[in-house]
């Protein structure tokens, strides 16, 4: 049995989860390109293969057309908009990602970021390695209204960690309307920080929903990029009205956007997943998925 890897940072920290394959006798191929790969790429990758262990690459019609043998797909991460999931039924290619294994990291990088920003960190460790000594003030945590647009695993992780601290929890989530604002517009009037949590592609933050917030606000989005209008957030972190911005996904990756013209921005490249126990338990619950789903159809 054959399972190629996608993901480009597999086994880059731990052994733990490619030694779970190696155990069983499974031939396993790594990422050869160190990167996310292309449609072309993956397809060339796949020959033979029975199954992977997903990255962020295209896995289209086309892929699964020209990957008869591949049995089982295991998604590295929660987001599955990279996989076309008719196309894998139609061809009878079992898909699993894993969605536990990110929640903690995402939330504590979350909470990383409104800490950094809160306390001008950046900006302070830039004066004084440039010789200036500035005491710049910030703001706390306590007492912060902080809205939530999306509610779920991750949300609610970051919302606890944020309960400690005493901001007070707004949320936005049609999925949850017992807790939910009535509506978006509404909620972004309270926030003094907006973070995002949603799910798919479809734009939330559009142009005409800046106007509903307060000026100043803080916006935080480790989701998705396309859920926030770029051109947008870009005029409005230029005038202020949103004074820091913290991105760790984009509307493309690597990202070459004009945000990075915006000194108040604070941009990561997709990394809110990227430490130790979090890469080495999304690869683990990943292998026992597709080893799963590989023995169950023989």
């Amino acid at each position: 049995m054959k399972v190629v890897v996608g993901a480009s940072s597999f086994a880059g920290n731990s052994d733990k989860a490619i030694n779970m394959l190696l155990e069983k006798g499974i031939e396993v191929i790594k990422n050869p390109y160190g990167r996310k790969m292309t449609e072309d790429e993956i397809i060339e990758h796949l020959k033979g293969a029975d199954g992977l262990l997903a990255g962020l690459e295209p896995l289209t019609e086309r892929v699964f057309q020209n990957a008869p043998q591949l049995k089982a797909v295991a998604r590295i991460g929660i987001g599955m908009d990279n996989v076309d999931i008719e196309a894998a039924k139609k061809h009878n290619v079992k898909v699993s990602n894993t969605p536990d294994a990110p929640t903690e990291a995402v939330a504590e990088m979350a909470l990383a970021a409104l800490l950094t920003i809160g306390h001008e960190i950046i900006p302070s460790n830039e004066d004084v390695h440039n010789g200036v000594w500035k005491k710049r003030i910030g703001f706390s945590l306590k007492g912060l209204n902080v809205l939530f647009v999306g509610y779920g695993r991750i949300g609610r992780r970051f919302g606890e960690h944020l309960g400690y601290f005493g901001s007070n929890i707004i949320v936005y989530d049609p999925f949850l309307p017992e807790i939910s604002e009535k509506s978006l517009e509404h909620a972004l009037a309270k926030a003094d920080v907006i973070t995002v949590h949603a799910s798919g592609n479809e734009e939330i933050l559009s142009p005409d929903m800046f106007s509903y917030m307060k000026d100043g606000v803080v916006i935080l989005n480790c989701s998705r990029g396309p859920l926030i209008n770029e051109d947008a957030l870009f005029e409005n972190l230029k005038s202020n009205k949103v004074s820091k911005f913290w991105g760790d996904v984009f509307w493309q990756e690597p990202y070459t956007g004009k945000l990075l013209g915006c000194e108040n921005a604070v941009l990561t490249p997709h990394i809110s997943t990227y430490n130790s126990l979090c890469r080495e338990s999304m690869e683990t619950e990943a292998v026992k998925n597709i080893l799963e789903d590989l023995y169950s159809v023989g």
